[in-house]
């Protein structure tokens, strides 16, 4: 599974270069197209993709590489948070999952998830309790 993962990025920094090499020779990116298809065949870039990329050679980019992004948004199940939502739950055992996401600002099922691994509680008659009393 590995190995056609990585099989398949090879390809694709492969078909970048030969789009930046149809560039240089002044191919149109409909050539570029037919082109890859005929290379490629089920393995070529999406239509898309293709022109996507001829145009930004086109805007004199230099690298096929990928543009560097954000990242994954950040995760807000961390140990400030669970101790939060441990205190909440001490002072005041009915309190709603609704209620313990308002005061951390984290979303329910980061909250649920929490309380579930790290807190082993569990909802019972309005109530959350230690999950081994139930």
């Amino acid at each position: 599974m590995a190995i056609l993962a990585v099989r398949r990025i090879d390809i694709r920094f492969e078909q970048r270069v030969n789009i930046k090499c149809c560039v240089k020779l002044g191919k149109t990116a409909t050539e570029t197209l037919q082109l890859l298809h005929d290379a490629y065949s089920d393995d070529a870039l999406s239509r898309a993709q293709v022109f996507g990329w001829h145009r930004r050679f086109l805007l004199d980019r230099v690298s096929v590489e990928d543009d560097t992004r954000s990242g994954r948004p950040s995760n807000s199940w961390n140990e400030d948070n669970v101790f939060r939502i441990r205190d909440m739950i001490r002072e005041d055992r009915t309190v709603t999952v609704c209620m313990l996401t308002v005061a951390p600002h984290i979303n329910k099922s980061t909250c649920h998830q929490s309380l579930r691994e790290d807190l082993g509680k569990r909802k019972l008659n309005a109530r959350l309790v230690p999950r081994a009393l139930t």
